[in-house]
């Protein structure tokens, strides 16, 4: 068939630094914000040990999610990677999960923005910063995914680099009797509750799965760039959360969207211009994040209405830029109604929720993999397989258990919503088998 004839389909153009640019995007606004709502309900000790926890589990899993990522390089992600393994309904489980993370991450990060701008210009609204936030990096992400990768590489490292001077701003005025005051106040009970929040410092990392159909030799660039963008990930959250706690009461952190600048002022005082100033670039840690959500949202939805899941019309790719231009669209529409809740540490935990059910069914698939494709191509191997799958496993299980014990009616709506739209599709699917097999032959 010729090139007339073929759809289009997505560029390959991202290397190595593109990819350590949107992992750590991903996931940078973590440092940022989110985190400390984990210190209202564990205190600074507590919250400390459900992050060495939650270390661990990503270090397990990522290893163990490269495996997937780069023997089946698509752009579904787990859900391409359950459906191999497990089935339709493997599948429909695992991009159900990926959906719901990465459609309210956005959203919360937006808040956060919006915040953001609020504390340096009291007279524009959140919300407006927050919506206008949507339409504007929709429209940087249709114009094709070599110009969006190169604005998250520059953004990231403007947030990277900003975190490291906080660090350095902060950390002579950090105090041992500030982080030890009050560490534990919940006792085990608030190192479990605050799993969620220690998630969000890691929170999308595996969305550069999404992406890896435009990756140039996904079997090599993904393993560099996951592994380099993990431990950057790893240094930045442990770093910015101790020496936070060390800065003034932490209760006067552990509620707001903006607990960096707000520690900076009680550093160095409101007055200081570096307040200002960080307050300002602060935005850029929050825009790599938000524009990396948008494009592991846009490539999920695509994947999934692609393989039959989402109207079809959603998998269209724009014929001059060759970006899914419907699946982006309809993903920022979701975002800015849930804004509308005002309910930040709510689409948080949603977004966690998501993908810590999507790590236990990506983990599944890998040792399901294993066992019914022994010769399938991997050019990236597990380390110390089973034991960092199980790992990963065992912390994953705990997590889940940990979010649906302390967000029960959070968890309801998830798995209702699960279970209704999987009935509906198993109904449709055998309603679909029905009219084929009783169809006339002519």
């Amino acid at each position: 068939m010729n090139d007339a004839a073929s759809p289009p389909a997505l560029k390959k153009v991202l290397r190595p630094l593109h990819l350590w640019a949107i992992a750590v995007g991903l996931v940078i606004s973590g440092e940022y914000f989110g985190w400390n709502y984990g210190w209202a309900v564990s205190g600074t000790v507590g919250f400390l040990v459900a992050t060495l926890l939650i270390t661990v589990l990503y270090v397990t899993f990522i290893f163990s999610f490269t495996e997937l990522t780069t023997a089946i390089p698509q752009a579904g992600g787990p859900f391409a990677y359950a459906h191999r393994a497990l089935g339709p309904v493997g599948g429909f489980v695992a991009g159900y999960a990926t959906l719901v993370e990465f459609l309210f991450a956005p959203p919360a990060i937006a808040f956060a923005l919006g915040s953001y701008v609020h504390f340096l210009y009291p007279s524009v609204p959140v919300l407006a910063t927050a919506l206008g936030s949507y339409v504007l990096f929709i429209g940087i992400n249709l114009l094709g995914i070599k110009e969006s990768a190169l604005f998250s590489l520059v953004v990231t490292l403007l947030a990277v680099a900003e975190l490291l001077l906080f660090m350095g701003l902060v950390a002579p005025h950090f105090k041992a009797s500030n982080f030890l005051a009050d560490p534990i106040p919940f006792g085990a009970a608030g190192v479990f509750a605050a799993l969620p929040f220690a998630i969000w410092f890691y929170l999308a990392i595996e969305g550069v799965a999404m992406v890896a159909e435009e990756v140039q030799d996904p079997r090599r660039t993904i393993p560099i760039g996951y592994t380099y963008g993990l431990l950057t990930l790893v240094f930045l959250a442990l770093g910015v959360m101790v020496l936070t706690g060390g800065v003034t009461n932490w209760h006067r952190l552990s509620t707001i969207d903006y607990p960096l600048p707000e520690a900076l002022s009680y550093a160095l005082g409101k007055g200081s211009p570096w307040t200002k100033v960080f307050a300002s670039i602060g935005l850029f840690g929050l825009v790599a994040s938000f524009h990396g959500t948008i494009i592991g949202y846009s490539r999920q939805v695509f994947a999934l209405a692609r393989a039959g899941y989402l109207p079809g019309f959603l998998a269209r790719v724009n014929l001059r830029f060759q970006t899914p231009h419907w699946a982006l669209v309809a993903g920022g529409v979701v975002g800015c109604v849930s804004l509308l809740t005002g309910t930040t540490d709510k689409l948080i935990i949603l977004s966690v929720l998501g993908a810590v059910l999507m790590y236990l069914i990506s983990l599944l698939s890998l040792f399901v993999l294993r066992q019914k494709e022994p010769n399938l191509v991997r050019p990236f191997v597990t380390p110390f397989y089973p034991w960092f799958p199980l790992i990963a496993t065992v912390l994953s299980v705990v997590s889940l258990g940990a979010i649906v014990y302390y967000n029960w009616l959070l968890s309801l709506v998830f798995f209702v919503g699960l279970g209704l739209l999987l009935g509906l599709y198993v109904l449709l699917g055998l309603a679909k088998n029905s009219e084929v097999a009783n169809k006339p032959v002519l």
